[in-house]
């Protein structure tokens, strides 16, 4: 299997990539908030900071790992029962931009367009999960 051979798996490759970044900007606002030591330097782990956009983004790289433990099965089993399509692949692109725009507008406190962008990307899980029940 190649990642090159498979639109799906690309966006799939590209949504873990992101999700697995999505961390830094609110680390390096903690370091900057509370200095280096007493960032990495915490028993309790209490990352809350003064500012509340950290904590937004926070919560919203939390939101984006649970949708992944469901996001990335779908597309695995899309792709090994070779019911991927131009239409999987085209879900599975938007998926990744609808889960982009939930982080930005969760982090600038844009409520409606949160939740446009969360229910983008279920609708999206929904349609992939469709397709592997023949729906």
């Amino acid at each position: 299997m190649n990642l090159s051979n498979s639109t799906d798996l690309y966006w799939l490759a590209m949504t873990l990539l992101m999700t697995s970044l999505l961390w830094i900007p609110y680390i390096i606002n903690r370091l900057l908030e509370q200095g280096i030591f007493n960032a990495v330097w915490d028993p309790t782990g209490d990352t809350y900071t003064k500012k509340i956009w950290p904590n937004r983004m926070m919560s919203a790289h939390k939101n984006a790992v649970e949708n992944l433990v469901v996001f990335a099965p779908l597309v695995i089993l899309i792709e090994i029962t070779g019911l991927n399509s131009s239409a999987t692949a085209t879900a599975c692109m938007i998926y990744f931009f609808a889960r982009l725009c939930h982080y930005l507008v969760f982090t600038f406190a844009l409520p409606l367009l949160r939740v446009i962008t969360f229910i983008t990307g279920f609708a999206v899980q929904v349609f992939l999960a469709a397709t592997l029940l023949g729906i």
